[in-house]
């Protein structure tokens, strides 16, 4: 299942830290992980939320992965607004790390919004900063 996740400036470091392996552990205040079944869900995350979000580094990143089909069916398929794009699977915290072993391949940053406040300088090719 071709799964994606946006993320902010701090969580695609450590995603980096870990070799585009796995997905860091979540903070206290976040005790659901939710990757997002389409592109269009997770760009508007990105670009909306992330961009004017100090704890973002006011840009947004958008990654792909895929995960094990049979693992994912763990996980049902949660609606998070319009039924036919706000799709995303929720993941318990304490499952991350179990989750993370389930991913194929690498973790991609496929896309990337950069807000007003952003200091960083992001590479237009790789959509990873500088």
């Amino acid at each position: 299942m071709k799964l994606y996740r946006p993320v902010g400036l701090k969580e695609l470091q450590l995603i980096i830290e870990a070799d585009f392996n796995a997905f860091p552990p979540r903070l206290a205040q976040q005790p659901i992980f939710y990757p997002v079944l389409n592109i269009t869900y997770a760009r508007q995350i990105a670009e909306r939320w992330n961009t004017v979000d100090a704890m973002s580094g006011y840009v947004g990143f958008v990654t792909e992965f895929d995960i094990d089909d049979e693992f994912a069916k763990r996980y049902p398929v949660q609606l998070a607004g319009d039924k036919d794009v706000h799709q995303e699977l929720w993941v318990p915290s304490g499952e991350l790390e179990e989750f993370n072993q389930h991913i194929i391949g690498k973790i991609k940053v496929i896309e990337h919004f950069i807000g007003e406040q952003c200091s960083v300088s992001i590479d237009k090719n790789s959509h990873l900063p500088s």
